[in-house]
């Protein structure tokens, strides 16, 4: 991550640009690693996002707030005590480190003029945000409480007096001189290694686009320069849609790797934004679908087991016929059967075969018939039940199927915690309090997938069952047209014809619409049924998307959406 002293070093001339003599107006905290503070600056309002999370340190300016906990935790408190209506005087970066320090101005309960300092301290894993009291120099709190038995060199708990980070033995990278990165890299076999290891503030990525020029003193001065006028080009580095890198400056090893493309920005909060927000997104979406595709598949197990036994089940009671001639034959030679035996052999008066019956010796031969008959009858109850279960079974498993479906091709968090809450509908998860969730009055609102055809119709497509229920039966009109993958799972896909006839064309676009949204989506040639929405019904107590159709037929088509 290039999240380093130089993108540091413009963050903070950024910051100063935006927030110096603002007023703090709100603080929120809306997890517990983040902060937001809300300013009133003379150019409007401005949000100040702090991350510090291990795997999403960082600060930068955002344009809307993120959804916060009804009840702000503690160290929110201590912010709002403190500085409420406080004024931001002056913001810095201590040396070259990855340390903003924003001094603030403010009155204490007695109305006396106080002086604070936040100091946000974005360094991976150790990152923290602190409110410290200038006067004295201890920390009033911070986000992070770290004691002795994780520190022993620097705890950071409240009352302690703040400490810098250990200082590493190296130059800031404003204060390197042309001698001394001439020493560094000359006659060097990875000179990027020791430009790394000499200069403070600059990350691997920036070392080698720095030993990639042909003047890195005169390289390092322009990039000092472009960030004191405030011309940087900020610019994220994405592959396959994932954001792989950022900086204020192009990175060599990035700009000659053609699968990288790079996308810039007007302002480097916006590139941080841009970076951190989808590679946080992107993580999350990983873990949580994970998370989620355990629950399924281990349903699934269970209920592919079932199937197994039920078959089983089924097979014995298939072969139950054997037990009916048994009380047959046993009946009609009951005189053969002396007190004691356990088995007697009698001959079928349907072939002429030599059949051998078991006989309990604890019976009457008469009640070993009639428990033949009613072995007999109950196994040609349970083929019935059986088979009853097993439809039921495969009901459900296509049901956990077009789920997990769904959740492979999940791209927002939103889409994950509907599918959660829909398991969670279903039966399949318990029921999870969340602070930020479920709020009286809240309710998920459907946005299904929107496409617009070349010919101006608009296509909508469900998210999950549940939104693809709400679009077949509530928003669909009658004459407008349902598509689905034949046999696969897959989203319900809607043609809005308003009214009119839809062309051969507008089908098979809708058609390769519905196979970019199904399990089929890196195939070819896949069918895809299509029928008004009229002859689409819905049974009585079905799982959430389960249809019945009739009427319908079906294209063949290749994956594909509008561009």
């Amino acid at each position: 991550m290039s999240y380093d002293g130089v993108v540091t070093c413009a963050m903070v001339q950024e910051l100063r640009d935006n927030l110096i003599s603002g007023k703090i107006e709100k603080i929120y905290q809306p997890q517990p690693d983040q902060l937001l503070l809300q300013l009133h600056t003379l150019a409007g309002k401005r949000r100040l996002f702090v991350s510090a999370s291990g795997s999403h340190s960082a600060v930068y300016l955002v344009d809307e707030s993120p959804e916060n906990p009804v009840n702000p935790p503690l160290f929110c408190m201590v912010l709002r005590k403190h500085l409420g209506a406080a004024r931001i005087t002056d913001i810095q970066q201590h040396e070259s480190d990855r340390i903003i320090e924003i001094l603030l101005e403010t009155v204490d309960e007695l109305g006396f003029n106080v002086n604070r300092k936040l100091i946000l301290e974005i360094m991976g894993k150790h990152s923290n945000v602190l409110l410290i009291d200038m006067q004295t120099g201890k920390i009033i709190d911070s986000i992070k409480h770290v004691g002795i038995d994780v520190n022993r060199a620097r705890q950071i708990l409240p009352g302690k007096m703040y400490e810098y980070p250990p200082a590493q033995p190296k130059t800031p990278f404003y204060r390197v001189s042309e001698e001394y990165v001439e020493s560094l890299t000359a006659n060097q076999l990875q000179p990027e290694r020791s430009l790394l290891d000499g200069i403070g503030g600059i990350s691997p990525a920036l070392a080698e686009s720095m030993a990639a020029s042909d003047r890195p003193f005169e390289w390092l001065e322009n990039l000092k320069a472009s960030i004191a006028d405030g011309i940087t080009v900020p610019r994220v580095y994405v592959r396959d849609g994932k954001p792989a890198d950022f900086h204020v400056v192009p990175l060599a090893a990035y700009e000659e790797d053609e699968s990288y493309e790079a996308i810039t920005f007007d302002t480097l909060s916006k590139a941080a934004a841009f970076y951190f927000v989808n590679r946080e997104s992107s993580n999350t979406i990983k873990q949580k679908s994970g998370d989620l595709h355990r629950v399924v598949k281990a349903q699934m197990d269970k209920l592919n087991l079932k199937v197994q036994r039920l078959n089983e089940d089924l097979h014995k009671a298939e072969n139950s016929e054997k037990y009916r001639l048994y009380g047959e034959l046993l009946t009609a030679n009951l005189h053969l059967v002396k007190a004691g035996m356990k088995s007697v052999h009698v001959t079928s008066y349907y072939d002429g075969s030599d059949v051998e019956i078991p006989l309990d010796p604890r019976f009457s031969p008469a009640k070993n018939a009639q428990n033949y008959y009613k072995k007999y009858g109950k196994f040609k109850t349970a083929v019935k039940e059986k088979q009853l279960q097993l439809e039921e079974t495969a009901l459900e498993l296509d049901y956990l199927e077009s789920v997990s479906s769904f959740i492979d091709r999940a791209k927002t968090i939103e889409e994950i915690d509907l599918l959660r809450s829909e398991l969670t509908d279903s039966g399949y998860l318990r029921f999870r309090k969340h602070p930020n969730r479920n709020r009286p009055g809240k309710k998920d609102k459907p946005k299904p997938h929107s496409y617009t055809l070349p010919s101006g119709k608009n296509v909508l497509v469900g998210r999950n069952n549940k939104e693809n229920d709400w679009l077949t039966f509530k928003k669909a009109g009658s004459s407008d047209i349902w598509f689905h993958t034949k046999d696969i799972p897959g989203s319900h896909v809607i043609l809005f014809t308003d009214g009119q006839s839809p062309s051969e064309e507008e089908l098979f676009q809708t058609a390769a619409i519905a196979a970019y949204h199904s399990k089929a989506s890196t195939s070819e040639n896949v069918p895809v049924d299509y029928v008004k929405v009229k002859y689409v019904k819905k049974p009585s107590g079905s799982k959430p998307g389960y249809v019945i159709f009739t009427h319908n037929k079906t294209l063949y088509v290749n994956p594909s959406i509008p561009e």
